[in-house]
């Protein structure tokens, strides 16, 4: 009798470790500390682009995510796709930290994190041709009208975008704020074969990431979109159809600044 609940209590199987955000959980288990990896890339390359094939031993699809914050996204497909590597980005060094952890306790080995901006990361450490998909989630908005230039939707950084990405690769952008959003579709159409998605994504019903959650709680409308990059559309062409459109101008509503603050500062 004692023996049969000794190798009952043996038997069962470890607790599984979910970590959960707003009560949504977070893709992938923790696993125990033997198996944890290192995924923060802290130094990208001097001179030149990032040498995939180096950086995760192996040749595989790539996928970025330019604006990660936590990773709620990239880390999800990292688990589901462990067939495609990743690389997520952020220019804010607190949240790409909640990232490399969440991704070093899951033990992936196909997604790496680094301190960078989109614009930056594409002219100066991304091929030609080089990346699959480019995804880029609740870009912010800035609504100090001083800093509106530093908004990351261009024509210019759309012209990067359609350079990096393979021909006919993916392009995925997503706002919750509508001024942004009318601008993202009348600009992003003159790069890629562009259309609004209707509803929710279907993978992640209660939102692909941080913000998208928040937003949803609070009844705000989330407008995604995703598009394949022309092929009609030469590199050179694209820099000159960049020249010629007109920069992000638009009333970001203040309304939406607190969750925009709230979103930015969490992990």
């Amino acid at each position: 009798m004692i023996g049969a609940l000794a190798l009952n209590s043996f038997d069962k199987p470890p607790r599984r470790q979910i970590e959960r955000e707003f009560g949504v959980p977070i893709p992938g288990e923790i696993v125990a500390p033997a198996y944890w990896t290192s995924t923060a890339l802290k130094h990208l390359p001097q001179h030149g682009p990032i040498d995939w094939g180096a950086l995760f031993g192996r040749q595989a699809p790539i996928v970025l995510e330019l604006g990660c914050g936590n990773a709620r996204y990239l880390i999800g497909s990292a688990v589901w796709r462990p067939d495609h590597d990743h690389l997520g980005i952020d220019i804010l060094p607190v949240v790409i930290r909640y990232a490399t952890r969440r991704g070093n306790q899951r033990g992936l080995k196909n997604i790496r994190f680094a301190v960078c901006g989109g614009q930056e990361l594409l002219a100066n450490h991304v091929r030609p041709a080089a990346i699959d998909e480019i995804h880029c989630y609740h870009p912010q908005p800035y609504f100090d009208e001083a800093q509106a230039h530093k908004r990351l939707i261009t024509p210019t950084f759309l012209a990067l975008v359609h350079r990096a990405l393979k021909p006919g690769g993916l392009f995925v952008v997503q706002t919750d704020n509508p001024g942004y959003w009318r601008y993202i579709e009348q600009v992003v159409g003159y790069f890629f074969e562009f259309t609004p998605h209707a509803g929710r994504w279907p993978d992640a019903p209660k939102g692909r990431t941080r913000r998208e959650i928040l937003a949803l709680k609070r009844g705000l409308t989330v407008y995604r979109g995703s598009g394949r990059a022309r092929l009609d559309l030469s590199e050179a062409a694209a820099v000159q159809l960049a020249e010629s459109l007109s920069p992000p101008v638009f009333d970001p509503d203040r309304r939406l600044q607190q969750l925009d603050q709230l979103e930015r500062g969490g992990g």
